[in-house]
């Protein structure tokens, strides 16, 4: 799915070896960290070449900080597995891009340095968008940008329906607006709720909007977000698709032209605008009103451990190029990212005032495991997106599922 990492995190147990030329940490020499040499990056973005701005990017790094830059780059899972195996290889590469809700699993299984052991500065990253990268109340990672999800609108639909969108300000409104919608002859709204931490991730701006916290699955507030989905479901006010949707297929879905709301990301402003319909953009509404909490997306630019830590001082100024205001609007206008940080933020919605809706979502967004989840949050959204499952087939209620959810979750909670 373009511009958003949503990632499994696995172990390094039975992994596929990789080869021990892409990292450098056991190959290195003092002359080397000193000055000169080659400096290994490993990133997700297998999507852009060697032609690309980022590697451009990478490559001017690597030259300002007067060495070679090395870079491979692989899909999402595969990186975080090829990491761990690096690690216990003591091969890793010296700089790490990684999506957000691993790092916790790297910092734990104590394959990333600390940004005090390595000097890197954080003091302009929004807490928010820094916390995703804690774990034990330290830092391991720069976050390179953020995105997150709002709600796309099909202006037209609306219209024929009634609906003034200023009036879509919480749930009570919102469904009013469905109905309306459906009443109107067309579909309201699609999102994606399939069995996959993409469900859990569309799931979660309703779950969090509704004052729910993950350490209490089963709590009245989380079962109501449940069954808000599943009302409109069994009202028709969503397709039974979203079931098995991605992402990607519920965008597909509002492509159409027949939907008046999708649940979607920052990433997928360029189709939107070559829908062939009007359309606008709102937060998630929380329950009572206001913006909810949506899940941040986008990685992390991390040092791991190296045998020979005269490295980090090359490594720190390749991670600080990297994310510097003057090169952080470059990487985030690539990557179809909300910059880190306030002063970048501002410059891009200048560029291009469609971005303000989503400068205000990322500030009201959260990582996936804060709240000191850190590698708990992978034992609870499996669970949480199973409920979801459950009750928007129907096969139980949403009490039913969220209770079984929990307890499920259990283990990883206490």
């Amino acid at each position: 799915m373009a511009g958003v990492s949503l990632a499994v995190l696995a172990t390094a147990g039975g992994l596929v070896a990789c080869s021990s030329t892409s990292g450098s940490g056991s190959s290195s020499s003092a002359s080397q960290a000193a000055g000169g040499g080659t400096y290994a990056i490993w990133d997700p973005y297998p999507q852009y070449d060697k032609s690309s701005e980022w590697v451009k990017l990478l490559e001017a790094c690597g030259t300002q900080a007067g060495v070679k830059v090395e870079r491979t780059s692989y899909d999402t899972s595969d990186l975080t597995n090829k990491a761990l195996l690096a690690a216990q290889q003591g091969n890793s590469p010296d700089v790490l891009i990684v999506d957000n809700p691993v790092v916790s699993t790297l910092a734990e299984a104590g394959v990333l340095t600390t940004t005090e052991e390595t000097k890197l500065d954080i003091s302009a990253i929004a807490p928010n968008l820094l916390a995703a990268g804690q774990s034990g109340g330290k830092t391991y990672g720069v976050p390179i940008g953020a995105n997150t999800l709002a709600l796309y609108y099909n202006k037209g639909v609306l219209e024929k329906a009634g609906v003034d969108i200023a009036s879509v300000k919480d749930w009570t409104s919102l469904t009013a607006a469905l109905e309306k919608v459906k009443g109107a002859g067309k579909k309201g709204i699609t999102f994606s709720a399939i069995g996959t931490e993409e469900g859990s991730f569309q799931f979660l701006p309703w779950f969090w909007g509704s004052g729910a916290q993950l350490t209490k699955l089963d709590s009245a507030e989380g079962v109501s977000a449940v069954a808000l989905w599943s009302d409109w479901l069994e009202k028709g006010y969503a397709p039974n698709s979203v079931i098995n949707n991605t992402q990607t297929t519920s965008w597909q879905e509002f492509a159409s032209g027949d939907f008046a709301f999708a649940e979607n990301g920052t990433w997928q402003l360029a189709n939107a605008k070559k829908a062939g319909f009007e359309y606008g953009i709102i937060p998630v509404p929380g329950k009572g009103g206001g913006t909810a909490p949506a899940p941040t997306g986008g990685e992390f630019v991390s040092i791991p451990v190296q045998q020979d830590t005269a490295r980090y001082a090359t490594s720190q100024k390749l991670v600080t190029c990297l994310t510097s205001p003057d090169n952080s609007l470059t990487t985030t206008t690539t990557l179809s990212y909300i910059a880190p940080t306030e002063a970048v933020q501002a410059k891009q919605v200048a560029a291009t005032p469609d971005l303000k809706v989503w400068v205000d979502a990322v500030k009201a967004a959260k990582g996936r495991t804060s709240d000191d989840l850190g590698t708990k949050y992978p034992k609870i959204s499996e669970p949480m997106w199973g409920g979801v499952q459950a009750a928007l087939s129907g096969s139980k209620s949403p009490q039913e599922a969220m209770a079984a959810a929990q307890s499920a979750a259990a283990s990883a909670i206490q």
